[in-house]
C-alpha cells in the first residue's frame, strides 16, 4: 500500500470519525432536551469522539480500518444509549431524537458545500469533480488540494450517512422518524413491532440493497446541484 493510499485513508478516517461523532452527539443532545439524560450521563452530548468510541470501539475504530485495509470503502457505525421506557412514554420526542442524527449529517453536507462554493467563487478551486470523493481541483495545488479532499469527503460521506440512516427500516433512524406522522398510540405499536430482532437483520439487508441502487444517482444529483450555475 503506497503513501498516497495511506494518506487518503487517514483523511477518510478522520472525516468518518468526525461525522459519526456529530451524528451521535446530536442524538444524545436531542434525547437530553426531550427528557432522557441517559446519553448525557454517559458523556455523549459531546463532540469529543472518545466517549463514543468507548461505547462502540468496533464500529468506530476496528471496522473502518479493517474495511480500508481490505481494499473497500471505509465504513463505520456508532450508537447512542436511550431509556426505552422514556421512548415508549414519549414516542414523539423519541422520533425527534431519531431525526437529529441524520439532520446533523445534512448540516455537515451543507457546510462542506458552502465551503466548496466559496472556494470556487474565490478562484481557489475549479469545479471539476473527478469522483464523488474529489469534487474539485485546486488552482495552485499545495494546501488547497488537502482542503478539497477533506471537504469532498465531508460532503459525500455525510450525504451517504444522511440518506442511509433515513431509510425507514429498523434499526435505522428512519424507522423511528416514522412516529412523527402517527398518533402516540400508533407510534407505541410501531415501536413494539420494530423491536423484533429479526426485523433489524432484515432491515439492514433491505437498506444495503436499496443503497446499492440509489447511491450513485443520489451522489451524482447532489454534485450537479452543488455546482449549479458555477460551471
Amino acid at each position: 500500500m503506497d503513501a498516497d493510499r495511506l494518506l487518503d485513508g487517514l483523511v477518510a478516517y478522520i472525516v468518518l470519525l468526525l461525522s459519526l461523532t456529530v451524528h451521535e452527539a446530536a442524538h444524545a443532545w436531542a434525547a437530553l432536551r426531550g427528557g432522557d439524560p441517559t446519553a448525557y450521563l454517559g458523556g455523549q452530548v459531546s463532540l469529543d469522539p472518545r466517549p463514543h468510541i468507548r461505547r462502540e470501539p468496533f464500529g468506530m475504530v476496528f471496522a473502518p480500518l479493517l474495511f480500508f485495509f481490505m481494499g473497500g470503502m471505509m465504513i463505520g457505525w456508532a450508537s447512542t444509549p436511550i431509556d426505552p421506557r422514556w421512548a415508549y412514554v414519549h414516542p414523539k420526542r423519541a422520533a425527534v431524537m431519531s431525526a437529529a442524527g441524520p439532520l446533523a449529517n445534512l448540516a455537515l453536507v451543507l457546510l462542506a458545500a458552502l465551503a466548496l462554493r466559496i472556494g470556487v467563487a474565490g478562484g481557489w478551486f475549479v469545479p471539476d469533480p473527478i469522483s464523488t470523493f474529489e469534487l474539485a481541483r485546486a488552482q495552485a495545488g499545495g494546501l488547497a488540494e488537502s482542503v478539497i479532499q477533506v471537504l469532498s469527503w465531508t460532503f459525500s460521506l455525510n450525504l451517504v450517512l444522511f440518506v442511509f440512516n433515513l431509510i425507514p427500516v429498523p434499526p435505522l433512524d428512519g424507522s423511528g422518524v416514522l412516529a412523527l406522522a402517527l398518533s402516540e398510540q400508533n407510534a407505541r405499536r410501531l415501536q413494539e413491532w420494530m423491536a423484533q430482532p429479526l426485523l433489524a437483520l432484515g432491515g439492514l439487508l433491505v437498506a444495503y440493497l436499496l443503497m446499492r441502487m440509489i447511491l450513485g444517482p443520489v451522489l451524482a444529483f447532489a454534485v450537479d446541484l452543488l455546482y449549479l450555475g458555477a460551471r
